[in-house]
């Protein structure tokens, strides 16, 4: 039996004959939308998933990237998008913080989507340019402690891991740090690169190419160990940072109102995909850590997330915009 069949067949045997009228699905195209620039970790992650469940189901998986507005315009599309389960949001913690960092959101992010699936997590990286003098994490926060003016951090959207992590570095380098605010991880790895601005922190499966290349001086990572991926990057940790731990994670929504069997259909479909990817080792050279969870325990983490983060803002000083 192939894998879509037998996905199909635990669905049908969960959740009894309310499913025979949906038994045909998916039976076209799903959308994947993807609120940032291509390019970025979001956009990388999302691609080797959607890749992996059209293996798997047997329909095309087409992704999109609809970026801006933080994140919400394609947010906003699969939201109104018809919720039968043909178009999906594939995001990041960003999608989670809407209300938090934004004074007029489009939506809200736990009530107005039907949770699917969280797929994964990776530790953020700590770029600068690679004309940059400094090697050293302790050196990039004397220089921005005495020439303030000359040190502006990229954020690839407010509310982003990116986001979070760079006001955790903020605050415990006591640093009052400018910050540029991107529609998505590449222009602003870009800038980086160019010189224009000098710090990025973001998921490592965005910063590692040029970081390997050496077009961007890799600093330090936000991992509890060092990363598998880029092993000779000392943590925040090992560079005098102890409290300092944070990570990106992606997940998969749907438009509210979805029916819950096709909610579950996707979940399991997700997490089949995750695991055969992980079994593949393909999530390594992404730096990611697969995760398979129940749309229930998916919901839970995101409200403690959401908790904890806004925590983090409040205490930051920042206003939403």
């Amino acid at each position: 039996m192939s894998i879509a069949k037998t996905l199909l067949a635990l669905t049908l045997a969960a959740t009894g004959s309310a499913v025979l009228a949906q038994a045909k699905f998916p039976d076209g195209q799903i959308k994947i939308v993807v609120p940032f620039a291509a390019g970025g970790g979001v956009d990388s992650a999302a691609r080797l998933i959607a890749k992996q469940m059209q293996t798997n189901l047997g329909v095309p998986f087409i992704v999109e990237n609809k970026p801006g507005a933080n994140g919400t315009i394609g947010g906003k599309a699969v939201q109104t998008a018809p919720a039968d389960g043909t178009t999906l949001l594939f995001s990041a913690g960003t999608q989670a913080l809407t209300k938090q960092v934004m004074t007029n959101p489009p939506y809200d992010p736990f009530t107005d989507f039907a949770f699917v699936a969280r797929v994964g997590e990776a530790p953020l990286m700590m770029v600068i340019p690679a004309n940059q003098p400094q090697s050293k994490l302790k050196e990039v926060v004397d220089a921005a402690k005495q020439n303030p003016e000359k040190w502006t951090a990229g954020l690839p959207a407010l509310g982003a891991p990116s986001h979070l992590g760079t006001l955790m570095f903020a605050k415990q380098g006591e640093l009052n740090l400018a910050t540029a605010v991107y529609k998505g991880t590449a222009p602003a790895l870009t800038d980086v690169a160019g010189g224009h601005i000098q710090i990025l922190i973001d998921s490592i499966i965005s910063l590692q190419g040029m970081a390997k290349s050496g077009k961007v001086k890799a600093i330090m990572v936000t991992s509890a160990k060092r990363s598998s991926v880029m092993p000779e990057i000392p943590t925040a940790i090992e560079s005098g940072f102890p409290k300092f731990v944070a990570e990106s994670w992606y997940g998969i929504w749907a438009p509210k109102g979805t029916p819950e069997d096709r909610v579950q259909f996707l979940n399991k479909a997700a997490n089949e995909a995750v695991r055969q990817l992980a079994r593949a080792k393909a999530f390594e050279n992404l730096g990611i850590e697969p995760i398979t969870e129940t749309t229930d325990e998916f919901k839970k983490y995101t409200a403690a997330y959401i908790a904890d983060s806004a925590d983090l803002l409040k205490s930051s000083g920042f206003k939403p915009e």
